[in-house]
């Protein structure tokens, strides 16, 4: 049973961060950033109030961790997926897909800077290997493919950090927090500062949303959003990190094709291979049985 449930719990993350690259794309084609992630976050919270209150489980982190529970809300929540959101009218699925799937490896440099946790030796070669990698696909997409900015790109690297950050400093200090609430409380504040500071800032014409980004709101919020990282989180508890990772080498190659698929976007035989040697180094630094936040 056990083998049964960390199955599904990976095929439920690997569909879900696979599919959610795609529905970004259409939400974003009618819906501006702030507004859309700010109800993604909404629709998500009463069914997380839900299953928070069938399990007793409750909603604040214990008294004196609590401002760090509003940092969550801002630094996990807010900011990184309204930046992803915002990517998205710059970069193509292909891209946003690959640079999240980086998300290992920049935990492993924010483990070093921020906790003094050693890199050893095979690390520094997936972390060469992923980064180097990481150049030439970041330079063929600007300058040789033409098909995304850097302003896109820098919105998802700051989402990215932001996001390694905040697990990093949980991962350490905060590991006895239930995913429950981890998410509840956070998807509720950062979504009503994210519809505030749409209403100021965006304006958005209701009338001009499409159904089909609409839809794709309510499934980035109740499915991705709430099965996916809830799914994440407890196959963490299930096996080791390097396991639990693996759904990042994954998602990438079901976002490119479902993005083939709705959108006729193909990539070239020299991007594929790229992709496999950024996949490569990504596996060679999680290799280590070294690597693990405690």
């Amino acid at each position: 049973m056990r083998k049964f449930i960390i199955i599904l719990l990976f095929v439920i993350v690997s569909i879900t961060w696979g599919t959610t690259w795609l529905a970004m794309a259409i939400v974003i084609k009618t819906i501006p950033p702030f507004f859309a992630t700010g109800i993604r976050f909404l629709s998500a919270v009463p069914t997380l109030i839900l299953i928070a209150f069938l399990n007793k489980t409750p909603l604040l982190f214990p008294p004196g961790k609590r401002f760090f529970q509003f940092m969550i809300s801002i630094f996990y929540f807010a900011v990184p997926f309204s930046l992803m959101l915002y990517s998205g009218l710059y970069v193509n699925v292909y891209l946003s897909s690959i640079i999240f799937s980086s998300m290992p490896s920049f935990i492993l440099i924010v483990s070093y800077f921020v906790l003094n946790k050693k890199i050893f030796f095979f690390q520094k070669i997936g972390l060469f290997i992923t980064v180097i990698t990481f150049i030439f696909i970041l330079y063929n997409s600007i300058y040789v493919v033409h098909d995304c900015f850097l302003q896109g790109i820098i919105a998802l690297m700051i989402a990215v950090i932001s996001h390694a950050i905040i697990y990093v400093q949980c991962k350490k200090r905060h590991s006895n927090i239930s995913v429950l609430t981890f998410n509840t409380l956070p998807s509720l504040i950062a979504g009503i500062i994210l519809l505030i500071g749409s209403f100021i800032f965006e304006h958005p014409i209701i009338t001009q949303f499409s159904l089909q980004s609409i839809l794709a709101i309510i499934y980035l919020g109740n499915f991705s959003g709430i099965f996916g990282i809830i799914s994440y989180f407890y196959l963490q508890k299930q096996v080791n990190s390097f396991y639990a990772s693996i759904v990042f080498l994954i998602f990438p190659f079901i976002a490119i094709s479902l993005d083939y698929y709705f959108f006729y976007y193909t990539i070239s035989l020299y991007q594929f291979m790229l992709i496999i040697l950024f996949c490569l180094g990504i596996v060679v630094t999680l290799s280590s049985n070294n690597f693990k936040i405690n």
